[in-house]
């Protein structure tokens, strides 16, 4: 009989990072395996209602504080403000907060902002994997990312690794003080050193799950060697009674898509809905100029003023229902509305904000399914003529049709799991999750 372990999640980040690891832990749960989630309490409603363990982390970062996601959305001081600010001063009460929650476990599955965790594993003695969403992450010099803070440097690409080590050493050496409190913190446990927290140090020597279709990055010389591209993992927002979380389309919105050609969506997926600025207004206003039916996505925002009848705003929509609905998504390219987005096989105009969404912007445009416009070219004729050759030529619809065909043969869910049993395995761990609660908590 296949042994059932306990297994720990934990990330830091916005639903794009949540919504993975939901997916992972039901395939986990599926196999009879043992969950618990350590997270930020924002999220506690959510887990808990799929029948997970919770237990919070600090820090308690409220992703819908407009004032909040706007310093950290910044492309040049966001970053900063996020480490720097946030999550470093917290670093021991994500600490605390994560070793209590690794009491009783038998592996730990990571995002890889959530410093504390490399720490927790070390102390704990405990196999680990990091779970990586974005291509950029693993900041390679021959599949080199677009920098938000530098974009311009992107103009380096063609002239290969050599050249493009720069611009990455470049960052590695403006941030070589930022990761000083997780040394510190070793250094305090007699922990032995490791790398730079938020480069090489990511890495788990155990496992490291590159959690994103290899249609956007393929295996480089220089990623880690136990690295496993799951391919994309994807969550519709089902509880564990099998109903839907959030509104689904109203009945009457669901027949307005039906009725008309398809429309374009609008949206800003779950953190830069919270700092949208004229998006919405300008969105609309494009639709208009076309003449074309158009949904915008808003979150809380109130809707623009005089919508015409073929324009409607919702809060809230899944992008698994939506999306396919759509004649073309326009989004700010985080890597979950990028992911979704490539399944519906509808092509893209994306305007991105910071973090890994240039780069994401990028890739989708060498895929031959996206174009992107900067956020400070977004006005309401640069994105009608966007939109307009978008709909207007025929490669785009049928290079994302194609790409959506491919991704039918991914499970991502499905390969990180087998991918971490297998560590499991060759790890030889000796606690096991069949074992009674009180048995687990005496050997731990």
């Amino acid at each position: 009989m296949t042994k059932r372990y306990r297994i720990l999640l934990t990330t830091i980040g916005s639903l794009g990072d949540l919504h993975p690891m939901i997916a992972i832990a039901l395939e986990l749960r599926a196999r009879g395996h043992g969950v618990v989630f350590a997270m930020i309490e924002l999220y506690r409603e959510k887990i808990e209602s799929l029948g997970f363990e919770f237990r919070p982390m600090r820090p308690h970062i409220p992703p819908d504080e407009k004032a909040t996601v706007t310093a950290v959305l910044d492309p040049r001081r966001g970053p900063e403000r996020l480490i720097r600010g946030i999550l470093m001063p917290a670093l021991k009460d994500s600490f605390d907060d994560l070793l209590a929650a690794a009491r009783g476990a038998d592996f730990m599955l990571t995002g890889e902002i959530v410093y504390a965790a490399p720490v927790v594993a070390a102390q704990a003695k405990l196999p680990w994997a990091a779970y990586l969403t974005a291509p950029l992450s693993f900041f390679s010099a021959y599949d080199p990312p677009v920098l938000a803070p530098y974009p311009s440097l992107a103009k380096l690409h063609a002239l290969g690794p050599m050249v493009n080590r720069w611009p990455l050493d470049l960052v590695r050496f403006v941030t070589r003080d930022w990761g000083a409190p997780v040394h510190a913190l070793r250094r305090a446990l007699e922990l032995s050193p490791a790398g730079n927290p938020l480069f090489e140090g990511k890495f788990s020597p155990h496992l490291n799950l590159a959690g994103f279709s290899p249609v956007l990055a393929s295996p480089q010389r220089d990623w880690p060697a136990n690295t496993v591209i799951t391919g994309f993992t994807f969550y519709d927002g089902k509880s564990c009674d099998g109903k839907r979380e959030g509104a689904r389309l109203a009945p009457e919105r669901r027949a307005f898509l039906n009725a008309g050609e398809p429309p374009i969506v609008f949206t800003l997926g779950s953190a830069a809905v919270h700092t949208p600025g004229a998006f919405f207004e300008i969105s609309a206003r494009a639709a208009a100029t076309l003449n074309r039916r158009a949904v915008l996505v808003m979150g809380d925002n109130p809707p623009p003023g005089n919508l015409p009848d073929d324009i409607f705003a919702v809060n809230y929509a899944p992008y698994s229902e939506i999306f396919p609905l759509a004649a073309v998504i326009v989004h700010q390219g985080g890597i979950g509305t990028v992911s979704q987005g490539l399944r519906a096989g509808r092509p893209t105009l994306v305007m991105p904000y910071a973090f890994d969404q240039p780069d994401n912007a990028l890739r989708l445009a060498r895929l031959g399914t996206s174009r992107t416009l900067a956020r400070e070219n977004y006005t309401p004729r640069r994105v009608a003529r966007e939109l307009a050759r978008l709909l207007a030529e025929p490669r785009y619809s049928a290079r994302a049709a194609e790409i959506a065909r491919d991704l039918q043969h991914e499970n991502g869910a499905v390969a990180a799991v087998d991918a971490i049993e297998r560590c499991l395995r060759e790890t030889a761990i000796p606690r096991v999750y069949a074992r009674s609660e009180p048995a687990r908590r005496a050997h731990f």
